[in-house]
């Protein structure tokens, strides 16, 4: 295993570490028991030496990449954010705040999710029962120790219920909190770097098929810095499970789009993946 990085899968069964093309059966730690490692990749040198591994995993055993943890995001980090939340907030009066987050030193910071909200790859995202305006936000996820040490990286979606926050700020928390509002996956690249800014992270909206939405943009398009998330983040807090924290979307759909039921997402980040979720509508 390079100095770089691996991947590492959650299944019903355990953990498995992708290296080279090849996958091999984790030890017997529970996730909760790998993130609190800050030396994750030593340890998942060890594993890959001590298997033989196999070609192929198969995706339908695949889990969301967490255990016990807490998810996390921050808003307002790409100007491209910034400018859709002022624009749908307009006519509450709330288009300020978001300008002067963006601008300020302190990030915003919101809880996401626990872990019975999540949802994983090729797994069915929700859109509210009283939501009229919806979309996804294809997200870089860090995975961070209990220490706060960043330890890996991975693929997320933060549904949001745009009509719902644009009537008021103060509804953030049910725009973005609710049943099956997040997903992750498929898998999580665990490397001593942080990706490059050229790192690219696209994603594309099928409807029966059809193309109806894509986007992309780079990580070096992110403001603010990760270690700088996450210091705020640790802040008067304990995380000791470790946590997930969601960094900001750089794309976003026009004010004419919202996600209908069935619809497919595709969410590509270079170097860790892509996150197939389809769309349900919460009973």
């Amino acid at each position: 295993m390079p100095e770089s990085s691996a991947k590492l899968y959650r299944t019903a069964s355990g953990y498995v570490v992708e290296h080279e093309g090849r996958f091999y059966c984790g030890d017997g730690c529970s996730w909760d028991e790998l993130i609190a490692r800050d030396d994750l990749v030593t340890h998942l040198r060890t594993v890959i030496r001590s298997g033989s591994g196999i070609d192929k995993l198969d995706e339908s055993k695949m889990l969301a990449p967490m255990g016990s943890q807490e998810v996390w995001a921050a808003g307002v980090t790409y100007f491209r954010s910034r400018d859709a939340r002022m624009e749908e907030s307009k006519s509450a009066g709330g288009a300020d705040f978001y300008d002067r987050v963006y601008n300020a030193e302190r990030p915003e910071l919101f809880f996401k999710a626990t872990p019975n909200r999540v949802v994983g790859h090729r797994g069915e995202v929700a859109i509210r029962r009283d939501a009229k305006w919806s979309v996804p936000e294809p997200e870089l996820v860090l995975m961070i120790s209990p220490s706060g040490k960043i330890i890996g990286y991975t693929i997320g979606n933060d549904m949001s219920s745009r009509d719902i926050e644009g009537e008021n700020p103060l509804y953030l928390p049910q725009a973005k909190v609710y049943h099956r509002s997040c997903a992750m996956g498929p898998c999580v690249l665990v490397s001593e770097k942080a990706p490059e800014p050229a790192t690219e992270i696209r994603i594309e909206i099928l409807r029966d098929g059809v193309d109806v939405f894509s986007g992309s943009v780079t990580v070096g398009a992110i403001k603010r810095d990760f270690g700088t998330l996450v210091e705020y983040l640790y802040r008067d807090n304990d995380f000791p499970k470790g946590c997930f924290l969601f960094t900001g979307t750089g794309i976003v759909p026009p004010d004419s789009f919202t996600l209908e039921v069935g619809d497919e997402i595709r969410i590509a980040i270079d170097g860790i993946g892509t996150l197939v979720n389809f769309v349900a509508k919460n009973s």
